[in-house]
């Protein structure tokens, strides 16, 4: 045990002469980024790992503790000019210096299209709206080329681009035809319902056909199995309601004028009351988002067909 522990003694030993490396005339070796690099050629000698965690304050400790390279999104300019005090061999840079770098970096940003700029801001705003409503990532992808088309054709210009950006997600949700509601669209956003509309409009009009896909309204079908799912109803519950919801369509049931979030709540309610796994009003108008006087004329609608 004791020769294991000089064995690693001597190991560490050795890491530590790897610092005095003969890479040019005169190393200096200093710690960077996560690396060992020497100053004088930025020969990379070894990575430095650290476990415990500092916060920072300020944007001195901010840049002298990054270890890791920002991650540069698919569009917009790749090289960003620096806003450090210092060089790369650790030098303070002159005001001159400062000011002429200042300068160039709003060139460099002004020459930036409008629709890059654009980009920058609606691309976070979709991720984080995506994954507050656990959206698929090929739905997310016909979302931002509905929003790239929106965005080439100036349609923002005036207008609210969280509404555009709720509205093209909500579009390519429709287009895959994926349960879910435009309300919970508007509240994850927190964009208002009207201006959702109103930008949903314009795409379905104008964008949609440029792209060849179809917008498929949403049915209560769909609407079925995930207030099955919600309220943790077996299968067979959730089959009878589908057929029940088809039987009184096949009867005369008109849908038109109607939300399919009501007949879908009414056909569960329904099929878990004759299943005897009875769930109340309150808990299925709650998780269908509609009243109880909706869900209850929707119930007796459909049963006077199914009789």
């Amino acid at each position: 045990m004791h020769n294991s522990y000089r064995d690693l003694l001597k190991n560490n030993k050795l890491d530590d002469n790897l610092q005095v490396c003969e890479c040019c005339e005169n190393p200096s070796i200093e710690e960077r980024d996560g690396n060992k690099v020497c100053l004088n050629c930025g020969m990379i000698l070894e990575r430095t790992y650290v476990g415990n965690e500092r916060r920072a304050y300020t944007a001195e400790e901010v840049q002298t503790r990054r270890r890791t390279e920002p991650r540069w999104r698919d569009f917009g300019p790749r090289t960003m000019l620096p806003t450090t005090k210092t060089d790369s061999k650790g030098k303070s840079i002159g005001p001159k210096e400062q000011a002429l770098f200042s300068r160039l970096s709003k060139i460099q940003n002004s020459l930036i299209s409008s629709i890059e700029r654009n980009f920058w801001e609606a691309k976070p705003k979709l991720k984080m709206l995506t994954s507050k409503l656990n959206i698929p990532e090929y739905i997310s992808e016909t979302a931002w080329k509905v929003y790239s088309i929106v965005a080439k054709k100036k349609l923002t210009m005036g207008r609210s681009i969280n509404g555009f950006i709720a509205g093209s997600l909500y579009a390519a949700i429709r287009v895959h035809d994926f349960p879910r509601l435009l309300d919970e669209l508007c509240e994850a956003s927190l964009t208002p319902r009207r201006t959702v509309h109103r930008s949903l409009a314009m795409i379905i009009r104008e964008v949609l056909p440029e792209l060849g896909l179809r917008y498929q309204p949403i049915t209560a079908e769909s609407l079925v199995y995930r207030f099955g799912n919600e309220l943790e109803l077996p299968m067979n519950i959730q089959k009878n309601a589908i057929e029940m919801l088809r039987t009184a369509s096949s009867n005369g049931l008109k849908r038109t004028g109607k939300d399919p979030k009501g007949l879908a709540a009414a056909c569960i309610y329904i099929a878990a009351k004759d299943g005897n796994a009875k769930k109340t009003q309150s808990l299925v108008a709650e998780i269908a988002k509609i009243t109880e006087v909706t869900l209850r004329s929707r119930a007796k609608q459909i049963k006077s067909k199914l009789s």
